[in-house]
C-alpha cells in the first residue's frame, strides 16, 4: 500500500494545492514516525486504510473518514489525555478555506476515537471499528500489539501500568459490544473479547 499516494489523491480531491500536499505529507510522516511510536505509527494507518477500502462503499462521507484516519493520532503522547482533541484541532487547522470537506464531521470523528462509543453518525461508528480491529487479530499478532503499547507507555513502571491497562481493557468488556457496526460485531466481537480477557489474565 502506498500511503503517500492515497494521501495525496485525497488532499488533491478536496482542494489542496500540490505544494500544500507535499508539505503536509512530510509533516504527517514525521509525526507518525517518531521513535516513541511503537504502535500508533504509519503501520497502524495502513491497517485502518485497508479496512476503509473494504467498507468505503458503506460510508456516506468517505473523504471525511479517510482524512480522519490520517489525522486521528497525529498528536500522540502516552502521558497526555487530550491527544484526540489536539489531533482534531490540528486536522482542521491545516484545511484550506475553500476545502470540500465537512469540518464538523472530521472534528467529531477524530474526537470519537478517544472513547470508542456508539455514535449517532454511522460513518463515525465505522471509523471507531477500523481503529479497534487490532483487538480481534490472531493471538500472536495481538500479543505484538499489546507489547508495542507497553513500549509506548514505558515511562510508567509495571505497578502503575498494569492496573491502568487492565482497567481500560475491562471497560471494553463491560460494554454490551466492543464494535459499533453489525459487520464488525459478527466478524470480530468474539475474538476481541477472548484476546482482551487473555491479556487481562496476564496483567493481573
Amino acid at each position: 500500500m502506498n500511503l503517500e499516494k492515497i494521501y495525496s489523491e485525497l488532499l488533491s480531491n478536496i482542494g489542496f494545492s500540490a505544494n500544500e500536499i507535499q508539505q503536509n505529507w512530510l509533516d504527517l510522516e514525521k509525526a507518525y514516525s517518531k521513535k516513541s511510536r511503537h504502535y500508533h505509527n504509519l503501520t497502524h494507518l495502513k491497517e485502518m486504510i485497508e479496512s476503509f477500502e473494504t467498507y468505503s462503499n458503506r460510508l456516506q462521507n468517505p473523504n471525511e473518514i479517510l482524512f480522519s484516519i490520517f489525522y486521528h493520532d497525529y498528536v500522540y503522547s502516552a502521558s497526555k489525555k487530550d491527544n484526540e482533541l489536539k489531533s482534531a484541532e490540528y486536522a482542521l487547522s491545516i484545511l484550506p478555506e475553500n476545502v470540500d470537506l465537512n469540518k464538523q464531521l472530521v472534528f467529531d470523528a477524530i474526537c470519537a476515537t478517544q472513547k470508542h462509543q456508539q455514535n449517532e453518525i454511522e460513518d463515525i461508528n465505522w471509523l471507531i471499528d477500523f481503529d479497534l480491529k487490532i483487538l480481534a487479530k490472531d493471538w500472536d499478532d495481538y500479543k505484538i500489539y499489546f507489547e508495542q503499547i507497553r513500549k509506548e507507555y514505558r515511562i510508567y513502571p509495571d505497578f502503575l501500568y498494569k492496573p491502568g491497562r487492565a482497567k481500560a481493557l475491562k471497560h471494553f468488556l463491560e460494554n454490551e459490544f466492543i464494535f459499533q457496526t453489525e459487520e464488525f460485531r459478527s466478524f470480530y466481537e468474539e475474538k476481541a473479547r477472548q484476546n482482551i480477557e487473555k491479556e487481562i489474565s496476564i496483567l493481573t
